[in-house]
């Protein structure tokens, strides 16, 4: 598959601009989470095969919105005496359900593969193996206890509103950063996710963080433009870490990668935000 093809323009063809969005939105939020999503277009068909390479230029819109249950259950319970961390725990929870814990288990799945395996063909066929090894259960438990941490941090230090846009921002965000390798490197699998639903060319991948640098707005509401500028810059860091590293030791992606690349982005863009007063 050639990455950076050329590809239409949003909205362009015969089919008008507000139903091809409406079904890309569809299509990211159906893939990407548990959550039931009814058409939400004329031309938006959830039995029909995702065209990922396009309609991930409205992912970061789909994650905000995936964000939203856990935004809710942060500034619900907020309101009772359960502490800070307790707190945290239980909003990373409600975030995982919603996506069906989609991308931790990618991220498991490297750090089982590129630090279990000693050759490129030993760690693809770890990674496919869907039982998680002492590196990935490792790997999960330092990710969750550190986002528990840093939510929890931001809920003492700015309050529980800032605490829900970073979750609804970060989710947002750390989605576009994670199509950067995605679109940048080739399959390291032949047969994988790519080949089966299409890759995001360079183009989609600018437009959909363009659209997270507008999410990403909310964020001045509580810290300013340096919360912002500097979130966006911890999730770029995380997916392209994950996206070098692949590139090492795979020597491209595969669907693990890329939810590894989120989870990674998701990491940095919490850190980021603490880095500030």
């Amino acid at each position: 598959m050639t990455h950076g093809a050329e590809e239409h323009a949003p909205g362009a063809g015969k089919t008008p601009v507000r139903r091809s969005w409406l079904a890309d939105l569809g299509c990211c939020l159906r893939f990407f989470s548990r959550v039931p999503v009814p058409p939400l277009a004329p031309d938006d068909d959830p039995a029909a095969a995702p065209n990922l390479a396009t309609a991930v230029r409205l992912l970061p819109l789909a994650g905000f919105a995936l964000g939203v249950p856990a935004a809710v259950v942060l500034l619900l319970l907020g309101q009772t005496a359960l502490p800070p961390l307790l707190l945290a725990a239980l909003t990373l929870a409600a975030l995982a359900a919603t996506t069906g814990a989609l991308h931790e288990d990618g991220f498991a799945d490297v750090a089982d593969g590129f630090f279990g395996g000693a050759g490129r063909e030993r760690r693809l066929e770890i990674m496919a193996d869907s039982r998680i090894g002492t590196f990935g259960g490792l790997a999960l438990i330092l990710l969750q206890l550190s986002l528990a941490a840093g939510l929890s941090a931001i809920v003492v230090r700015n309050g529980l509103d800032a605490a829900a846009m970073v979750i609804l921002c970060g989710a947002a965000t750390s989605r576009a950063a994670a199509l950067w390798p995605w679109a940048l490197l080739s399959p390291a699998r032949p047969g994988g996710l790519s080949h089966r639903f299409g890759a995001p060319s360079l183009v989609t991948a600018r437009f959909a963080t363009g659209i997270a640098v507008l999410l990403n707005v909310g964020l001045t509401f509580n810290g300013g433009f340096s919360h912002w500028l500097i979130t966006l810059a911890g999730a770029g860091i995380g997916a392209l870490g994950i996206g070098a590293l692949a590139r090492s030791r795979i020597g491209g992606h595969t669907g693990d990668v890329i939810g590894a690349a989120q989870q990674a982005a998701w990491l940095g863009y919490v850190t980021a935000y603490l880095m500030l007063p």
